[in-house]
């Protein structure tokens, strides 16, 4: 009877463990990333932002030296959010974006969102939103402190699911979301979300977010400021489509600047 009880007393503490581990960012890979892109940053500043509990890494691109950051840089800054499991400066769309749009004249502000193991799924980051809107938060007194009246989040693949969330619940100091691929998960919170919003995917995008596209336009119906666009020929990635992409987004927000 007590090798019973140890045995279950044994196991409930595997699974409590396993669940407290899964609901929680991997603090360890994080740090990871942030060494790994001290060592090899060209553009931008490393910033070290914290949520109230926990320190996190973010990158900072001025767009101080670039000739057309007269009115932007001084009104909209843009913060990045990356998708699943990766870094603030991850090559595909983060990047380029991260680097272009400062020479467009928009400050950008890319920061790390909580990840987990290379094996989790999109279902296992679930138990992670709830600490997203903490992070946005900080990097939005950052920007605000370096000057922008207003900020724009720009999101690519989960990272737009974890934006939709946060929007959801609060769009205050947020004045405007562009979602890259966004996939079918994001619709019960688009439609609670009445920011502009732009919607951008590719042709060749994941089937799940070409097949909701639809569904998507039909959520936001309620938005105004709603819209979509679809990138000929692109993926989910946008590998060699990287300028169509920087030139929708940059169209996009000159169309808000107006």
């Amino acid at each position: 009877m007590k090798i019973l009880i140890n045995l279950g007393l044994s196991c409930l503490l595997l699974f409590t463990f396993a669940v407290s581990h899964a609901s929680a960012s991997n603090l360890a890979k994080e740090k990871r990333w942030a060494e790994q892109i001290e060592d090899a940053l060209l553009d931008g500043e490393s910033v070290t932002l914290n949520d109230g509990k926990l320190d996190f890494y973010s990158i900072y691109t001025s767009s101080s030296s670039s000739p057309n950051s007269s009115t932007k840089e001084k009104d909209t800054a843009i913060l990045l959010l990356h998708g699943m499991g990766v870094h603030p400066d991850w090559p595909q769309v983060i990047n380029p974006l991260r680097v272009a749009l400062p020479e467009q004249g928009w400050s950008t502000l890319s920061i790390q969102l909580p990840v987990l193991g290379n094996e989790a799924s999109g279902k296992d980051y679930l138990p992670l939103y709830k600490d997203v809107p903490a992070r946005l938060n900080a990097a939005i007194t950052f920007l605000k402190e370096k000057g922008a009246k207003k900020i724009i989040i720009v999101a690519h693949s989960l990272g737009t699911e974890m934006a939709t969330y946060s929007l959801s619940i609060s769009s205050e100091n947020i004045s405007g979301f562009i979602g890259i691929g966004m996939g079918g998960d994001n619709i019960p919170y688009l439609s609670k979300i009445k920011l502009p919003t732009l919607d951008l995917y590719g042709e060749n995008d994941l089937p799940g977010i070409v097949a909701s596209a639809k569904q998507r336009v039909e959520s936001a119906k309620d938005n105004k400021h709603y819209q979509q666009q679809r990138i000929s020929n692109a993926g989910h990635f946008f590998d060699e489509h990287e300028e169509p992409l920087i030139e929708a987004v940059t169209h996009w927000l000159n169309e808000q600047a107006k």
